[in-house]
């Protein structure tokens, strides 16, 4: 099941998408009493796929605008770094990594705010006023439905409410400068996120393929089974003294090919489109301004 955030009349409403991606359903009508956005539907429902049943013919999504699923409501965004075992090694080899670890021993994660966050079709900023080493970011999004803390790997997949996709865009400048990544991840529309949420019946997260494309060049090409940490291990770190509450979002890495992965590199610039596809989920197209 596909459930997007998507804006009608001026308002943000949040709908059932078909799987041909062409007509949607109001949750509110399909649940009586809804009235909130993403982040209450997954406090509310723990199970989409069986609780939210469409009837009847949709509207056409043609000429919606598409939103990140997720708000700005997001209590936290975690994300993970170095997590494919080739890419571990491109950004080891690139000048850009300060840690003395070619693959890491254990999950690096750092965070980003959610005023990053914007939707497929949106714009992202290029702040040449502050990097010129802009850079793209493939990821798998894990979206916390069952919050918890001291979740066992083993019971993991328990706590996933849904999949999408993000672009952690990154300014290898300040990701340099600054020697921690938060600066370098967290500038305004550095989180691109959609086009909507998979439900966690949906898709095998840890066997399927991850695509970004620059101007229509393939950059990125590979499969999560490349992961270094799987989902199960990231939940269980990231719990074991942090309790994850529902509407968290787990960002799991990105897989080789990064602009810096190239000789020389391949930075962003104003002008340049960005379009990640995650096989099972969609495609998330932004523009660089």
């Amino acid at each position: 099941m596909r459930i997007a955030t998507i804006e009608v009349d001026s308002k943000t409403r949040v709908v059932i998408v078909d799987d041909t991606g062409e007509n949607y359903w109001h949750v509110e009508d399909i649940l009586p009493g809804f009235e909130g956005d993403m982040l209450d539907l997954v406090e509310a429902v723990s199970a989409p796929a069986s609780m939210l049943k469409t009837a009847g013919p949709g509207q056409p999504l043609a000429g919606r605008r598409l939103l990140a699923p997720m708000q700005r409501t997001v209590r936290n965004l975690f994300l993970v770094g170095k997590n494919y075992h080739e890419h571990a090694k491109e950004f080891s080899g690139s000048g850009f990594d300060s840690s003395a670890q070619v693959v890491p021993t254990a999950p690096n994660v750092f965070t980003k705010p959610a005023s990053t966050i914007v939707g497929t079709g949106a714009d992202v900023h290029s702040h040449p006023e502050v990097t010129q080493q802009m850079d793209y970011e493939a990821e798998l999004a894990v979206i916390i439905g069952k919050g918890g803390r001291g979740i066992d790997k083993a019971d993991a997949y328990a706590h996933v409410w849904g999949y999408t996709i993000v672009n952690d865009v990154t300014a290898r400048d300040l990701q340099k400068k600054h020697g921690q990544w938060f600066l370098g991840k967290s500038l305004d529309t550095f989180c691109p996120m959609g086009p909507w949420i998979v439900t966690a019946d949906a898709i095998d997260p840890q066997n399927i393929r991850i695509q970004c494309w620059v101007n229509g060049e393939l950059r990125q090409d590979a499969n999560t089974a490349d992961l270094i940490f799987d989902i199960p291990t990231l939940i269980e770190t990231i719990s074991a003294g942090i309790e994850l509450k529902p509407g968290d979002i787990i960002v799991t890495g990105t897989p080789v090919g990064v602009g810096i992965g190239f000789n020389p590199p391949k930075f962003l610039k104003a002008g340049d489109e960005v379009r990640i596809s995650i096989e099972g989920i969609g495609t998330l197209n932004n523009s660089i301004v």
